[in-house]
């Protein structure tokens, strides 16, 4: 499928897959890591600094005569943490380099008289001033807090911990020095020099490598936190929520991703024209957006513009997740980003839908089995609902999510029954007990977000534990066969991730690299769902249509792939601050994951 989207000047555009990273803060980068990896070999192995590569090594930033080995190593960990800020023209790691590398020419005069030395910190020094403007990528104004919070809680620690370590060899202590001098010793050591407390044999090494080490961590710790890529607490605001929700009146029908759009914890930037509009979230540097741009697609690419100038403004890492085979083409045309096929959205014609036939065998025996069970169903509006009813079909979804966290992000709505979201559709089973539990006799939930006027898709399904087996099923059947009534010709069901591979593979003939990616593809799902909603979705006999992933470089995939899991509550890397550092932060919100691995299984 291919679409005819004209670009912004009109004309067809050529596309360049890849664009060339920046050549100054590349090499930059890359002389920051090897002065700092020749500094921490200098600092780390004693042979090393008494081989060849010794001669070399002395003339390097850190290496400051007595204090060569500790000092060397920090200033050495310092630069590769600057290398990594400067490849991604942070403004405050040029800052910090610039700072940093006359401070280590002063030190390789003053302390070693060493010329050479001091030529080559200037030698990286220059070009970073004469090429300043390179470097304007913007921070994280909240790290500041956390790195500040991390050094003192660090800083803390490691002199509670390096009093421990000096003490703890009382035998082999010269003297009987005081406990000021032991404070002394530790905080020396935590710098790399040394202090007055003195030991018999290889013992001081140990306490001074020791000591050096938790200054490392202290360091590594508070720059990573100084420099690491801005994470914004994302929401829409009312005003955005309004203007993408008239772009939805209008251009809805086009993405079957768009009303996730609505996520209130994602951000939006708008087409110049306001006709267009593209939702994203930064996660661990990388600024995810899911689905097409929302709205005209003539005005998409002054949408996918504002997207990359906000990108470059903080050297976030650009991707697109599960976006059609149409907007892949835009993407990469208006971008020169690369695309790849994720993998399929099983869509059901309601019109082609029945339950007929062989093919529908299994689930028409279940469905059955399950109705004569006693198990009714219901299938509305969430505008037709009682305000009673919808909260308690809320506090049942939470109490029926199948993992600790929320899951979601390209394809989850997070919330059901507000008041914006009326022509939302909910399908619910029902079965009278004997003794009804706390949502009396609610079974299980199935809720759609409306694609256009006249389709829904998928959001999220939960069910009672107690629950007969496929319920599920019984919904997605009650849903489809509703449909007609309710105004719905199509009907969008999850998302099966690397559909054609795993359909591929089992076929006879299949090759054997094609079957052994099979083969790693099933083994992941045992994490990942990723053959059992390929399977669960093949029931319903649905047309498949392509979801790409876009990305910058073949390099930033596993990046993506993280932060993509990140987003939909798989992997959660963020440690939170204390309490008392958490007064203002926003509170979380729900992101309901579409299916949950129980449930699949179940089914």
């Amino acid at each position: 499928m291919s679409s005819e989207v004209p670009s912004r000047s009109g004309r067809a555009r050529r596309i360049v897959r890849g664009p060339r990273p920046e050549a100054v803060p590349a090499l930059v980068s890359r002389a920051c890591a090897v002065v700092g990896v020749l500094d921490i070999a200098a600092g780390v192995f004693p042979r090393f600094r008494h081989s060849r590569m010794h001669a070399l090594a002395e003339v390097l930033p850190g290496s400051l005569g007595p204090f060569a080995a500790a000092l060397s190593l920090s200033v050495g960990v310092l630069l590769l943490l600057l290398a990594h800020g400067l490849k991604r023209r942070k403004r405050r790691a040029w800052r910090a380099a610039v700072a940093l590398l006359p401070a280590g020419a002063v030190s390789q005069f003053v302390y070693r008289h060493s010329v050479v030395g001091a030529l080559i910190s200037l030698a990286l020094f220059v070009p970073l001033v004469l090429h300043r403007n390179e470097f304007k990528a913007l921070p994280d104004p909240r790290s500041r807090w956390r790195a500040l919070a991390n050094f003192v809680l660090m800083s803390a620690g490691s002199l509670a911990l390096g009093l421990v370590i000096v003490s703890a060899h009382p035998k082999r202590t010269i003297g009987d020095p005081s406990l000021a001098d032991r404070l002394t010793h530790v905080l020396y050591g935590l710098f790399g020099f040394e202090g007055p407390v003195d030991y018999e044999g290889s013992t001081s090494w140990t306490v001074a490598f020791s000591l050096g080490a938790l200054g490392l961590i202290t360091a590594i710790t508070t720059i990573y936190l100084a420099f690491r890529p801005e994470h914004p607490a994302a929401h829409l605001t009312e005003e955005d929520e309004a203007q993408l929700r008239a772009l939805l009146e209008k251009h809805g029908a086009r993405d079957s991703l768009g009303h996730f759009a609505l996520r209130r914890d994602k951000a939006v930037v708008f087409s110049p024209s306001g006709k267009a509009a593209v939702t994203y979230r930064v996660v661990s540097g990388v600024m995810l957006a899911s689905g097409d741009p929302i709205g005209d697609v003539e005005a998409w690419p002054g949408a996918i513009e504002r997207f990359m100038d906000e990108a470059k403004a903080h050297s976030w890492t650009p991707a697109v997740m599960g976006c059609s085979e149409t907007g892949g083409e835009v993407w990469t045309r208006e971008t020169g980003l690369d695309a790849l096929e994720l993998g399929d959205e099983a869509v059901v014609d309601v019109a082609d839908f029945s339950l007929a036939g062989r093919a529908m065998r299994n689930v028409r025996q279940m469905v059955k089995r399950i109705e004569r069970a006693g198990y009714e169903t219901r299938v509305r509006r969430i505008r037709d609902l009682g305000e009673a009813e919808l909260e308690r079909i809320r506090r049942a979804a939470e109490d029926w999510r199948g993992t600790d966290t929320e899951r979601g992000f390209s394809m989850a709505l997070g919330r059901i029954g507000d008041a914006a979201d009326g022509d939302c559709l909910i399908a619910t089973a029902h079965k009278a007990d004997d003794q009804p539990g706390p949502y009396g006799d609610l079974k299980a939930i199935l809720h759609f977000v409306p694609w256009g006027t006249d389709g829904v898709s998928l959001d999220l399904m939960r069910r009672d534990r107690s629950a007969d087996p496929g319920m599920n099923e019984l919904l997605i059947v009650a849903a489809l066969q509703a449909s007609p009534k309710l105004g719905i010709t199509k009907v969008s069901l999850n998302f099966a991730m690397f559909r054609s591979a795993l359909a591929r593979g089992e076929k006879i003939g299949a090759g054997p690299v094609l079957r052994a990616w099979r083969g790693l593809l099933v083994f992941l799902s045992r994490w990942f769902q990723i053959e059992s909603l390929y399977k669960f979705n093949a029931k319903f006999q649905p047309r498949w249509e392509p979801r790409f992933v876009v990305y910058r470089a073949s390099g930033d995939l596993p990046r993506i792939g993280l932060a993509a899991m990140q987003a939909e509550g798989f992997v959660n890397l963020a440690l939170p601050l204390p309490r008392f550092l958490r007064r203002n932060a926003p509170a979380p919100r729900p992101c309901p994951h579409q299916v949950a691995e129980h449930e699949v299984r179940a089914a």
